[in-house]
């Protein structure tokens, strides 16, 4: 298959052929003729700016018991931390020195962070800092709830669908958590203003090209604002411990083919495609991405936000490292900027 016909195929929907191309034994020149497109898409949009993320993951409880993730309740072993408000603001300070602009709280499904809480942090926050964006990355809610946290100043939400296949989500998560109430969220979270953010793991337990070709078709029907999709990895307290690691390659040949099929969408070169290969968020860069999410928070609770195995947590994704940053995204052709990084649609 050549590029042409790829780029037909993505645009008219028909996402198999061009992943079946794409992960074949030619597959390597395709995914580098879709990435150069995918950049040339980019450019006209967004240059070759890259957007910061201040991440800081506010707390390690959740009451969920995702399949996958490290994080699950019933991981006794699991070292629990929650940070405080008043860390959690020290934290966006030390981002906005350092010229970040946007802030990602991010964390499992904490019974404490109630909405009264969280909307005193974004607050505090805003008045701080008003020309930053506050995001949210904090599970499902209850629609009040968003809207409780829209009116208080949150300007995005994250809250990846992990696969828009009924059967396989049911697979990952468990009775308690629905398909439909996930789509849900995502609806209100639209409905009510937000810059949305969905996404999935590329490699996950039960994924099939058919599953992956659906993931595709949602984000062109849904247009999310953001997009974040970053390969599977195990970790060894759940029962996918021995399931193999996703796929780097795959992973930025679906960046290339979702920047191809939605141009203004903003995508995240994400930490685990670095865990999975020191080089990996460069090529996320270069198959179309134009976000990176450094860690703001405490340097002693990095190790203990273990959604996965060998998660990287010190060192050059440190927000305090920007050098660091800067020159890896240099490597690329790209540069990094002080920006909000709003999605230009």
């Amino acid at each position: 298959m050549n590029v042409a016909e790829a780029i037909s195929l993505i645009e008219t929907g028909d996402f198999a052929p061009v992943l079946a191309a794409g992960t074949g034994p030619d597959g390597a020149a395709l995914r580098e003729a879709l990435a150069e497109r995918a950049r040339a898409v980019r450019e006209p949009i967004y240059g070759n700016d890259v957007f910061v993320r201040g991440l800081i993951e506010i707390s390690s409880y959740c009451r969920n018991d995702c399949r996958y993730c490290g994080l699950r309740a019933s991981n006794k072993a699991a070292e629990r931390y929650r940070l405080s408000p008043s860390d959690i603001l020290a934290c966006a300070d030390e981002g906005y020195r350092l010229g970040f602009r946007t802030v990602v709280l991010q964390g499992g499904e904490d019974a404490f962070f109630t909405d009264e809480v969280l909307c005193g942090i974004i607050r505090s926050i805003k008045r701080a800092h008003s020309d930053t964006a506050v995001t949210l990355s904090l599970g499902e809610r209850g629609r009040e709830s968003f809207a409780r946290l829209r009116e208080a100043g949150a300007d995005r939400y994250l809250l990846r669908h992990e696969t828009a296949d009924e059967s396989h989500y049911a697979m990952l998560h468990p009775q308690s958590m629905s398909f439909e109430n996930r789509m849900q969220c995502l609806r209100d979270l639209r409905g009510l203003g937000y810059q949305v953010g969905c996404g999935f793991m590329v490699g996950s337990p039960g994924q099939t090209a058919a599953t992956l070709a659906k993931d595709l078709a949602f984000i062109a029907s849904f247009r999310p604002e953001m997009c974040g999709i970053g390969p599977f990895v195990p970790h060894h307290a759940t029962p996918y411990a021995a399931e193999p690691a996703g796929s780097v390659a795959l992973t930025c040949l679906l960046l290339s083919i979702i920047r191809i099929m939605h141009p203004h969408v903003l995508l995240p070169a994400t930490t685990a495609l670095g865990t999975l290969d020191p080089n990996g968020r460069e090529k996320g860069l270069l198959a179309g991405a134009n976000v990176v999410m450094p860690n703001l928070s405490p340097v002693s609770v990095r190790k203990k936000y273990a959604i996965y195995d060998n998660k990287i947590c010190t060192g050059e994704e440190s927000a305090q490292c920007r050098f660091c940053l800067e020159r890896r995204v240099e490597s690329v052709g790209c540069r990094l900027v002080v920006d909000r990084g709003d999605f230009r649609g």
